[in-house]
């Protein structure tokens, strides 16, 4: 167990509590799958996680029974359409659609056409329901009866980069009545090939189900085997019927509308889904720009939710919570937890420098073991949260919880944590209450005493009232189904990304209006920092009037240290005068406080600022100007990375990603004002024109 070296000297009192912790580890390569069981699909790239990939020149796409709208093949010529149907040509895909609606028993129509700007070719379309939408009522020289019943059943397709058309939507409902006595005879603009031979020939659709390797068995057999409902296996993710076909659908959505989407699933030996990971293009890009510090939310899984969701999260440069994965695990297990992890580290290509968790040993020996080099802490905010329910019984319970507060919150060195949990213990009788017994075993790795040489960036949460907030706090509860949070998801991204774009906007906007002081300090980070880091400083400012001394208590050489009283306000309201020490040295500009808010939070307290002004420093250092907090931070960054890094010639994610970067880089640029809107939008535009005419040359 990780130990700090402060918390050695443990008091008398407390010598009683028992060092028994275990901590099971699994096999060598608990995740190492045999060709068949992992299940990649992703964005014209492989990854090297640890195990065998089933390799083919098709997409290896897992459907789930009937759910996905397969029609059974002892009964018909045509399957249902699905997204990620590809054909060679649009006329190949209007064929297709049009024989499975002459099965199925509906005429269709071209409802929507795209073409592209200079060579007229057509990219995009819909195909849709003859009954889709109404007639216009104000057509005066109407005279047939209304046919048309607003039926949503359609596809939507597009041309992809291989030249082949591919389906992205779809929707198989009809609100009336289908089959031949319906539509006696179906009126096509080409050849339906009924020939199941020769459809194979016209309508090349590419489409492959994953098979057992041992067995050569039929598709709707395979299906049913693959994802069946298994609630309460341990070895299988719990789903209802017809979650599996949800997850399906909506990654192929997602990775056919997001080129840098990513995903992964994990069977086990039978073939049932066991592990779900994925990323999205966004949260791949936060994760490079934010991926020093992660927070690992398992309490949808802890708490036993409907959904088995796992967050991996960071903080962004306005000091907000940014979504850098997720994932469905089948439990609580060290081979899940291992396998997520693993896989994380090998998409995202990012080994956090700390990583913060709820206590749990299957994920703490995970973490050990794909990351042995990160510094592993655990949440306050989750030990503070379980307070009611582990310690509500007792019978001196508000007696308990005050004193547990303050030795947490109001402890600033180890021997006064030690002697005020020594002191919980004993005057209430609680030193054999298992719960406080493994946390003081554990208290290195939660106690913010034992952590000031730790960076959080602002994830520790080490004061009262500081909460550490779930990705999806607003948007999930116990009962939520997987569907319903699967629309959710993309309903909390976009308003995620739209309140960081915002945050952007209004940082380039900040200007002295906005000061509160004339410090120095206060002006300096007013042109650096994203506004919500800055107001969050400029706290620290403003704060720095309760410091009301700041002495010299001790010189040793150009090492002092300083003695800073401040007037801070208690649990029960009252003002009380508090002593923090402050080490300067004098000669390198370094300053530390031991309330350590610049480890904790990123930037410096009031007292620190105290004491620099005290040694009449007018500008802050700039290794206490952290360039996560700067407002060009991704441009800098973006920068820094395109010039120093190899771009694949061959992967569209690192495309991707430079691509992204770069316009990025316009973007913020174009926002400082109306005539940098004019010049950015202009560029945008003379850049589309030339990637068109590209394109042009090569037709």
């Amino acid at each position: 167990m990780e130990r700090s070296e402060s918390g050695d000297g443990d008091v008398e009192a407390t010598s009683v509590y028992l060092q028994t912790e275990e901590i099971h580890e699994g096999d060598d390569d608990p995740m190492s799958l045999r060709i068949g069981e992992a299940l990649v699909c992703s964005s014209d790239h492989e990854i090297d996680i640890g195990f065998s990939q089933r390799k083919t020149e098709e997409e290896t796409r897992v459907f789930d029974d009937e759910q996905i709208g397969l029609l059974p093949l002892d009964s018909k010529e045509f399957d249902a359409p699905a997204i990620g149907m590809e054909f060679e040509s649009y006329d190949d895909a209007y064929n297709y659609y049009n024989c499975y609606a002459t099965e199925v028993g509906f005429r269709v129509r071209v409802k929507n056409s795209w073409f592209k700007r200079r060579s007229k070719e057509k990219y995009g379309a819909v195909l849709c329901c003859s009954s889709q939408g109404f007639k216009r009522i104000n057509d005066v020289n109407r005279v047939r009866k209304e046919t048309r019943t607003g039926c949503p059943a359609m596809i939507r397709m597009r041309q992809v980069d291989s030249k082949r058309w591919r389906v992205l939507e779809v929707m198989l409902d009809h609100n009336h009545l289908l089959g031949s006595t319906v539509y006696k005879s179906v009126k096509t603009k080409r050849k339906c090939v009924s020939s199941p031979v020769s459809d194979s020939k016209t309508i090349k659709l590419y489409r492959t189900h994953v098979m057992d390797t041992e067995n050569n068995v039929n598709l709707n057999t395979t299906v049913k085997r693959q994802f069946q409902y298994s609630a309460g296996s341990p070895d299988t993710l719990s789903l209802r019927r017809g979650d599996s076909a949800a997850i399906y659908n909506y990654f192929c959505r997602m990775q056919l509308t997001n080129p840098n989407f990513f995903y992964l699933m994990d069977v086990n030996d039978e073939g049932r889904l066991r592990n779900v990971f994925w990323a999205d293009g966004f949260s791949k890009v936060s994760c490079s720009y934010f991926g020093d510090v992660v927070f690992i939310d398992n309490t949808y899984i802890s708490a036993k939710f409907e959904i088995p969701l796992v967050t991996l999260s960071g903080v962004n440069h306005h000091g907000k919570t940014t979504l850098l994965s997720c994932g469905l695990l089948a439990g609580e297990t060290v081979e899940s937890y291992h396998w997520l992890l693993k896989v994380w580290l090998s998409v995202m290509k990012c080994a956090p420098q700390t990583i913060v968790t709820d206590r749990c040993k299957p994920l703490e020996a995970a973490i050990s073991q794909v990351f042995p080099r990160s510094n592993h802490r655990f949440s306050l905010t989750h030990i503070m949260r379980k307070i009611p329910e582990k310690l509500g019984g007792l019978h001196n319970y508000d007696g308990v919880r005050k004193a547990f507060t303050k030795a947490v919150y109001e402890t600033l060195k180890v021997v006064e944590f030690e002697a005020a949990w020594g002191f919980m213990v004993h005057n209430y009788g609680v030193i054999d209450n298992e719960w406080l017994r493994t946390l003081y075993e554990d208290r290195a790795r939660w106690a913010p005493v034992y952590l000031k040489d730790t960076y959080f960036a602002g994830i520790a949460a080490a004061r009262p009232g500081e909460t550490l907030n779930p990705f999806f706090e607003r948007y999930i509860h116990k009962q939520t189904p997987l569907k319903e949070f699967l629309d959710k998801y993309e309903l909390a991204l976009q308003k995620k990304h739209k309140k960081e774009t915002l945050s952007d906007i209004e940082s380039l906007t900040l200007n002295n209006t906005e000061l509160k002081t004339k410090c120095s300090f206060e002006t300096q980070l007013s042109r650096i920092y994203t506004k919500d880091m800055f107001k969050k400083f400029q706290v620290e400012v403003e704060e720095m009037y309760s410091c009301f001394s700041t002495t010299q208590l001790h010189i040793d050489g150009p090492f002092v240290i300083f003695l800073v009283k401040e007037r801070v306000q208690s649990e029960s309201n009252r003002r009380e005068i508090r002593d923090f020490e402050v080490l300067y040295n004098r000669s390198v500009g370094e300053v530390r406080c031991i309330c350590s808010c610049f480890n904790f939070y990123g930037y410096l307290c009031r007292h620190a600022l105290c004491v620099l002004n005290f040694n009449g420093v007018e500008e802050l250092p700039m290794r206490y100007i952290l360039p996560r907090w700067r407002k060009d931070y991704k441009r800098i960054h973006g920068v820094d990375n395109g010039s120093s890094g190899f771009v694949d010639g061959m992967d569209r994610v690192q495309w991707f990603d430079q691509l992204y970067k770069n316009a990025l880089q316009v973007v913020e640029g174009g926002m400082v004002s109306l005539d940098h809107y004019k010049v950015a939008m202009q560029v945008l535009e003379q850049s589309l024109d030339t990637v068109f005419s590209v394109e042009e040359k090569h037709d």
